[in-house]
């Protein structure tokens, strides 16, 4: 079972690898999974729909925490998720719309924006910015952050290196390339 989920998850990442490298898409659209939304309470899948931010739940603050992983610490949001940047966001401002979106939802602040209980997050870098479609970003030193699609479960990183320009962040607010 786990050499077959692993051949559907790198089906997957070439297929959005081969997305994310189109030439046409560099200024954020970079591919599409047709996703569909999960449900809040039971995935641990990023939604498609930034009013489902996984980081909420419903207490009116949204947190971000470090965590260990293979790839050293890296961020994540309340629930493990991970989280990454796009190296094609110009400062704070998020470039990645529409099918790209889809694929890498933001996470979006719900109320306050700060450091979880775990330690490793410096609550200075914390930030948010506004979206073309209204809503507002959560960045850590200065960086836009993102969900992958492709992750299914806390923990995950499928999203790491796809197209050489997402990446999981560090404590630091570091793109993690190795």
């Amino acid at each position: 079972m786990p050499l077959r989920r692993g051949f559907i998850v790198a089906s997957v990442l070439l297929l959005l690898l081969a997305a994310c490298s189109n030439d046409d898409n560099a200024g954020g659209d970079t591919g599409s999974t047709g996703a569909s939304s999960p449900t809040e309470t039971e995935s641990p899948t990023p939604p498609a729909s930034p009013s489902e931010s996984p980081a909420s739940g419903g207490s009116g603050e949204t947190e971000v925490e470090a965590e260990g992983s293979s790839l050293g610490t890296l961020l994540v949001d309340s629930k493990g998720n991970t989280l990454y940047v796009f190296l094609q966001d110009t400062g704070d401002t998020s470039t990645c719309t529409g099918d790209c979106a889809a694929t890498w939802p933001a996470l979006i602040a719900k109320g306050e924006v700060k450091a979880g209980g775990g330690g490793g997050v410096d609550e200075s870098l914390l930030g948010t910015s506004a979206r073309d479609d209204g809503t507002t970003q959560v960045t850590y030193n200065g960086h836009p952050l993102y969900y992958f699609s492709g992750d299914q479960a806390p923990g995950d990183t499928n999203g790491q290196g796809i197209g050489d320009i997402w990446f999981v962040v560090s404590p630091a607010g570091d793109a993690i390339k190795g």
